[in-house]
């Protein structure tokens, strides 16, 4: 079974009339990318995916024509036009695969949250099972209803689920069961697993557990819920324990590493084989908003050294007042320190990790997600510091230079006893660990990442 050949056809036929924006949803830009690339980008990474081809609203199918060849999708074989309705688009996709025991997987193309475990699954339920489904369970209460809007049934919450994608089937199945289908004159659908319980009742579909954020982009306040989530989308780290990588050979560069979690770092890094440098304004009198200065300390760095391969940001300040009662140099210092001096860490050290394919790691706060009153401004530094992640990591996606940010819980740290007093030591990541969490990283090949660390983790 594991030779099986296995097909992810993403069906993007629609037109987008809901989203009302005059182009096609699936073409609709969220997190810098059209929904669908984002979609191809999940399939073509998936290890489970042998093939990928793309249906598409035939009247602007040349619209992803670019994206074959490119470079980007090495699964991707085809991009073909979709039929005038969902089943119509399956049919052709039928049409163009070959081999009945071939799995085949036809997923929304504006769902752009699909995982690797639930790829996995579906794959996988294809080897005990012809037709496989994805859903979740209904968190609200499902009436029936008459045309006089008169409830006639309340079908029991805990047997309802609410239908996702991937569906997924043997080949020679869905195909049959649309054979089956193209003589009745009455044949209507809404989805291909409900082809195969009309017509092939005898085949039992299994289901596969969906996820709430494999959601489906259809209104428009579906593109500003996605575009969220993909502004809070982390990384998975194993925070389990256990021992770093050796980093014997690797130069690692910290500005701020003079006290708190950049201290940590240097310091576990070092215990770890890893030769570093290190520069704050008190201890190497380097001002992080100088261009000039952080040029000169990589500079150095990679004078030393010969390579940088990381480079980490944790300098900051924190200042808490109300926005009105600020000093107006107060205000542009936060910005200068917290969002510029990231901005120009991360422009000057770019040639240096270009060199070894290395890494950039910021740091951020948790009130990025939300502003908090009474420090607006660094709330504000914070989320920019998001942002300037995520965008950094798809412009430099080509170059191999990766970037992530970490996200530590509220930390023991001089700036934070500063800013809020003494609090409950049980209430406070330790510095140590949210070290161990930024170095661990700079192992795994991540980029464009915010990698939250909580106080249950460690």
């Amino acid at each position: 079974m594991n030779n099986v050949h296995t097909v992810a056809v993403v069906l993007a036929g629609g037109i987008g009339a809901r989203v009302g924006l005059g182009i096609p949803k699936q073409l609709i830009k969220i997190a810098g990318k059209a929904i669908v690339e984002h979609t191809l980008e999940a399939l073509d990474a998936s290890p489970d995916i042998d093939e990928v081809i793309v249906m598409m609203n035939a009247a602007t199918i040349d619209e992803l024509s670019h994206l074959l060849g490119s470079g980007r999708f090495a699964k991707l074989t085809r991009i073909l036009p979709g039929g005038e309705t969902r089943n119509d688009t399956t049919r052709l996709a039928i049409d163009a695969i070959e081999g009945d025991d071939t799995k085949v997987l036809f997923h929304d193309a504006v769902r752009p949250f699909i995982d690797d475990r639930i790829i996995s699954d579906c794959v996988r339920a294809l080897d005990d099972y012809d037709a496989v489904d994805t859903a979740v369970p209904s968190a609200d209460t499902i009436i029936e209803v008459d045309d006089r809007q008169h409830i006639t049934g309340i079908p029991p919450r805990s047997r309802l689920r609410r239908g996702q994608t991937p569906q997924a089937f043997r080949l020679g199945v869905i195909r049959r069961a649309y054979e089956i289908a193209a003589e009745d004159p009455d044949f209507t659908a809404t989805d291909d697993c409900g082809v195969v319980f009309t017509y092939l009742p005898d085949t039992p579909i299994y289901v596969v557990d969906g996820t709430a954020e494999n959601m489906k982009v259809t209104e428009p306040i579906d593109i500003h819920i996605a575009d969220k989530l993909f502004q809070l989308q982390s990384a998975s780290l194993s925070l389990d324990g256990g021992d770093l990588a050796d980093l014997t050979g690797k130069a690692i560069v910290v500005f701020g590493g003079s006290y708190g979690i950049g201290a940590s770092i240097v310091a576990q890094a070092r215990e770890h084989g890893a030769r570093v440098r290190e520069f704050s304004r008190s201890t190497t009198g380097t001002d992080v908003g100088s261009p000039k200065a952080v040029r000169k300390a990589l500079r150095a760095a990679h004078e030393e050294f010969g390579r940088i391969d990381a480079v980490v940001m944790t300098a900051g300040v924190l200042n808490i007042a109300p926005l009105v009662e600020t000093p107006k140099q107060e205000v542009k210092r936060t910005i200068r320190t917290n969002l510029l001096a990231p901005a120009t860490v991360a422009r000057e050290s770019f040639p240096y990790l270009e060199e070894t394919g290395g890494e950039v790691v910021l740091f951020t706060s948790s009130s990025y997600t939300r502003g908090r009153a009474g420090y607006s401004i660094y709330s504000a530094t914070k989320a920019g510091v998001v942002n300037l992640t995520q965008a950094l990591s798809e412009e430099w996606a080509e170059s191999g230079v990766r970037i992530n940010c970490v996200n530590p819980q509220r930390t023991a740290t001089p700036m934070r006893t500063a800013a809020f007093g003494e609090e409950p030591e049980d209430t406070l990541l330790d510095p140590d660990h949210v070290a161990w969490v930024t170095l661990r990283m700079l192992t795994v090949p991540v980029t464009g990442q915010v990698i939250n660390v909580r106080l249950h983790d460690a």
